[in-house]
């Protein structure tokens, strides 16, 4: 089993407040950073989140072969 890590576009699914002087950004309901609005602009998200070019990704973590077992090898044997 192989596991890889993907970016997935979330942007559309994120959802600002206003509280406090700052946005806070959502994901379904849970928090996943802040939009500072004192001085200058500034992004904090929980390190499982990114931002490249205006657009917010979510690093994923999948198996590329859920179902592979310790016994599954090339030689048809165990391995």
């Amino acid at each position: 089993m192989t596991l890889n890590v993907q970016k997935l576009d979330i942007t559309d699914r994120v959802v600002g407040k206003l509280k406090n002087g700052e946005i806070k950004l959502y994901l379904e309901n849970e928090p996943i950073g802040r939009i500072k609005l004192e001085g200058e602009v500034d992004f904090e998200l929980d390190r499982r989140f990114d931002i490249d070019q205006q657009r917010i990704f979510q690093h994923i973590t999948f198996s590329e072969n859920p179902d592979a077992k310790y016994t599954d090898c090339q030689d048809g044997g165990w391995c």
